[in-house]
């Protein structure tokens, strides 16, 4: 792909954007105000889901584990 295309796709979804946002109406204090926000909550949401979803993907992986028989011996039940 030529980057000439690629650069017209980038602003035509740019484009698309503004209008589902309707944040071509806005000025342009408006636009840096809303742009920020929407970077900062998207930042905030990635770096929870980076941060979270691992950890309840190995706890939901070892409760599968649990449930299906493959237990870990405690200590206790190896001294009895």
């Amino acid at each position: 792909m030529d980057i000439k295309n690629m650069k017209n796709y980038l602003y035509w979804l740019f484009c698309q954007f503004e209008l589902i946002t309707c944040s071509y109406l806005m000025e342009p204090w408006e636009k840096v105000l809303f742009y920020t926000f929407n970077i900062t909550m998207l930042f905030m949401v990635l770096y929870t889901a980076y941060i979270y979803v691992p950890i309840h993907i190995s706890t939901a992986f070892q409760f599968c584990l649990h449930l299906f028989g493959n237990q870990h011996e405690n200590a206790v039940s190896i001294v009895k």
